[in-house]
């Protein structure tokens, strides 16, 4: 059958002589991997269109959906939100590669998730629209965030009773557990106050410098990859520890 959705692309490749396979997050499907004929081709019109493809971009596809077949087909496909600074600008375009490749490592089941989907859609969006320190901060609150969607989000509150974050177990608790996968201190208590941001221009106020963020983000993606089986490798993960102040 045809279907219009939105969707947001993670990953394409190349296929054949002057195709591409395509994984895109879908607002209707969730997660799913199109062939998309002649987008390599050399007329203006393939060109054009072949931009719609670029990691993180917002596209509306009309597509050929089939539930029994893993590979689906793309109709047509347009931008469904136009960047002002995430194509030009290599901070901003830094991060948002951090964030597709987030969700891509995350998603275990194709499965639709329209709340996800909106998350992720706004988060591109303020990102794309933000202020240096919103771009700054805002890896952070995403992934903090997308685990919460995603079913694994953290327990209890900071204080100065429980000041340790136990990643393993997901919990603020009162002392250092015997693995290593714990951060305390101002790491823990910076963790809470993200965990409590309502809007995203209060990323602004998250006074941090280069190393706790670097120290941050690391420890996130070891609390994803103890409660994601196969959770892998951000090759995105050195650039964007690189660019961010």
């Amino acid at each position: 059958m045809i279907h219009a959705t939105k969707g947001i692309v993670l990953r394409s490749i190349p296929y054949g002589d002057t195709s591409i396979i395509s994984s895109v997050y879908t607002e209707l499907f969730g997660l799913q991997h199109y062939l998309v004929k002649g987008i390599r081709k050399t007329s203006r019109k393939s060109v054009s269109k072949s931009a719609c493809f670029q990691p993180g971009a917002m596209v509306e596809l009309v597509v050929y959906h089939n539930e029994q077949k893993q590979l689906q087909y793309v109709r047509e496909v347009d931008w469904s939100y136009l960047y002002t600074g995430i194509f030009s600008e290599v901070v901003k375009n830094t991060v948002a590669l951090f964030m597709v490749e987030l969700l891509q490592h995350s998603l275990q089941q194709p499965e639709s998730n329209p709340e996800l989907f909106y998350f992720v859609e706004r988060s591109l969006q303020e990102l794309d629209k933000g202020s240096e320190g919103v771009t700054a901060n805002l890896p952070l609150l995403f992934s903090l965030q997308l685990a919460v969607l995603l079913g694994f989000q953290l327990q209890g509150n900071y204080s100065a009773t429980f000041y340790v974050l136990d990643l393993q177990e997901g919990q603020f608790v009162s002392e250092r557990p015997a693995h290593p996968y714990f951060i305390e201190g101002n790491a823990a208590s910076v963790t809470a106050r993200l965990y409590q941001i309502t809007s995203y221009d209060q990323l602004e106020n998250m006074q941090l410098d280069r190393n706790q963020r670097r120290e941050l983000l690391e420890n996130y993606l070891q609390f994803y990859s103890l409660h994601i089986h196969d959770f892998g490798t951000l090759r995105s993960l050195p650039i964007l520890k690189e660019v961010l102040q």
